[in-house]
């Protein structure tokens, strides 16, 4: 069943996608700088364009979790959501942050902490809605009685999202000393609770993209939680390597980031076999795409490409170079954006108007843009970072003479990061396209089929 308060989670999403437009914006900026001239460099420098792009899409990708949640969990639970007025009233309160950070970067009003640049009354703001929306979710909970694995799961992983920001309140004069606590929030957010979160969501689309038996599907669930708390929070030590800690920290944080992309494997094989059981056969064919897409995009990205350069022999050389940014951008999309677009993708044809459940073909192009987009950029900024370390820090050519020299790296990024913007694009133009439904009644969702 659909219940009324659901269609709080197309505005959420709304914003979501004016956000990942802007973002898109500010990356192409970005990316054209290393180019050069720079007829912007007195009006928008790098460093506050990529503080810009960075934080947009932290803006972005949480908004999505947080419609996704109001969407998924009053069906969970099997009642309204507590407060709509409170939800309504918390977007605003994100949006607004949202923008007063854009702007206050424009201006130099920053923290100075990389990924947690926001200035501390922004923070503070932060906090306020993050504890709103725990609040609201679990009183709906609550209210209705009712609570399962997928959505504990879900909940489970926002509510500790919100708890690992709180370091992020916390100023040092020593610069080491800030970086160890800030990846108390970076890192446990993108390599361990925000995991949580991915995999709540992709229980919820395969048990009901699939027709998988829930408690089997729980149980994958159970296994991917334990691995992400195994490695992902103890792999916290991989970012120690140079940041002055003891030597035991080589050890443990190399042995902890090779297990990281366990988890990450577990996913897509819980993906794969619940997908197999079905045949792909739910009328829903897009967003079954965009679920299976993000759970093998992630082992790519986040796994396979983490791997690579995370363990201590390797990282000594890459660290800070485009091999980050390579691995940056191929784990943020496939792990979160994906599956932030697979919940908007299920969840549209039940918000809005005159839109048919199986998609369209801008859909599948702006699924299938993206992706060759999105792996064009990982090669490109791979093959830069690699001719970056061997030039800079093996051959000891100075940084501007080597950026010099990775010139048709750059032109090739800029071009598949067009192509993957045009594909973002013809997302957010299809999402706008249809009008959302004012009055949104009962209805009985359309099952997946049941499996053989």
């Amino acid at each position: 069943m659909r219940y009324h308060s659901q269609s709080v989670s197309y505005w959420y999403f709304a914003v979501a996608m004016c956000l990942f437009g802007l973002q898109l914006v500010f990356g192409l900026l970005a990316a054209s700088k290393y180019l050069g001239p720079d007829p912007l460099i007195n009006i928008l420098s790098f460093d506050k364009i990529k503080a810009i792009h960075t934080n947009l899409l932290l803006v972005w990708v949480l908004a999505g979790f947080m419609g996704a949640t109001y969407y998924v969990v009053p069906e969970e639970s099997r009642g309204e959501i507590y407060s709509t007025k409170l939800a309504y009233l918390q977007l605003v309160a994100w949006t607004l942050m949202g923008v007063t950070a854009v702007v206050g970067y424009m201006f130099g009003w920053t923290a100075g902490n990389k990924l947690l640049e926001q200035p501390l009354a922004l923070k503070i703001v932060i906090v306020i809605v993050m504890l709103m929306f725990l609040y609201n979710i679990l009183m709906t909970i609550k209210q209705a009685g009712r609570w399962t694995v997928t959505e504990g799961v879900l909940v489970a992983g926002l509510a500790l999202a919100a708890l690992l920001y709180l370091p992020a309140l916390l100023e040092f004069d020593n610069y080491t000393v800030a970086i160890f606590y800030r990846w108390w929030t970076i890192h446990l957010w993108v390599e361990g609770v925000w995991e949580m979160i991915q995999g709540g969501l992709l229980a919820y689309l395969l048990i009901r993209l699939s027709g998988a038996d829930r408690e089997v599907m729980e149980k994958w669930l159970y296994v991917i939680v334990g691995l992400v708390f195994l490695a992902g929070i103890i792999g916290t030590a991989h970012h120690y390597y140079w940041i002055g800690v003891p030597y035991y920290w080589l050890p443990i944080g190399g042995f902890f980031s090779a297990l990281e992309p366990m988890a990450l494997l577990g996913m897509a094989m819980f993906a794969y076999f619940a997908m197999r059981r079905s045949g792909l056969s739910h009328p829903n064919a897009l967003a079954v795409h965009w679920t299976i897409g993000s759970a093998v995009f992630t082992v790519f990205g986040a796994g396979l490409l983490g791997l690579a350069h995370t363990l201590p022999n390797v990282n000594r050389w890459t660290h800070g170079t485009m091999v980050t940014a390579m691995h940056g951008h191929g784990a943020f999309f496939g792990g979160y954006a994906m599956i932030v677009m697979a919940l908007i993708t299920y969840a549209l044809p039940n918000l809005t108007n005159d839109r048919k459940v199986e998609g369209s073909s801008i859909g599948y192009w702006a699924f299938w843009l993206q992706i060759a987009g999105m792996f064009g950029m990982v090669l490109s900024f791979g093959t830069a970072g690699i001719g970056q370390v061997y030039l800079e820090r093996i051959l000891g050519l100075g940084y501007l003479d080597t950026q010099l020299k990775l010139q048709v790296h750059f032109l090739m990024l800029i071009a598949t990061a067009t192509l993957f913007t045009i594909g973002a694009g013809l997302f957010i133009w299809d999402f706008f396209r249809s009008p959302p439904k004012v009055g949104i009644e009962l209805v009985d969702i359309v099952p997946a089929p049941a499996a053989p």
